[in-house]
């Protein structure tokens, strides 16, 4: 993309924010893992999309479950896009920025990925756990479920979560990209 479509682009995110046209703003954010989309509402994020996901897919799933009022605006996601930088450079351990959970849905899901939530840098917990922190043990499998459609993945921490037995479990993004960020946190070392 050169210059004169930046700035465009730049100009159509301001005078649809100024007009409350804006409802939904993303970017797209280089990685390690490959290239991810963010978006967020004005509560804060609210998607990120791994580079194994079709964006324009994501994109269409917000539109139909959020608002169709999207439009790219880096600018809006300049504090999210730093804080994962610093994240994959091993500077940051953890994420401030605001999270919209609308996606989450409500009830045990929306329980399992809060609890994820709290799960700290460098450390593990088991799918059982996220289910007993839900309230129902016998849940893991569900706590699974809800892990593995996790909305906003690396920020909502969903790789931190292993099977009881230990093993990696699942994963969104893939197994490699989820040993690869417990490599980085520290939380597996052989």
């Amino acid at each position: 993309m050169d210059v004169k479509q930046r700035e465009l682009i730049r100009r159509l995110a301001e005078r649809a924010e100024a007009e409350g046209l804006l409802d939904v703003a993303y970017a797209t954010v280089d990685s390690p893992l490959g290239l991810l989309l963010v978006a967020a509402t004005p509560k804060g994020i609210v998607r990120l999309g791994f580079p194994t996901e079709d964006h324009d897919d994501v994109l269409d799933q917000l539109a139909q479950r959020v608002s169709p009022r999207i439009i790219e605006a880096p600018a809006k996601l300049d504090e999210a896009r730093r804080e994962l930088d610093e994240y994959f450079e091993g500077r940051r351990t953890r994420f401030d920025v605001k999270l919209d959970w609308v996606l989450t849905g409500k009830g045990f899901r929306h329980d399992v990925l809060r609890n994820t939530a709290r799960i700290a840098y460098g450390r593990t917990s088991t799918y059982m756990e996220m289910a007993t922190r839900a309230g129902n043990r016998n849940a893991y499998r569900a706590a699974g479920n809800a892990l593995g459609s996790n909305p906003i993945p690396v920020i909502v921490p969903c790789h931190r979560v292993l099977a009881t037995g230990g093993g990696l479990g699942g994963y969104g993004g893939g197994l490699p990209v989820k040993e690869r960020l417990l490599r980085l946190e520290g939380a597996l070392t052989n």
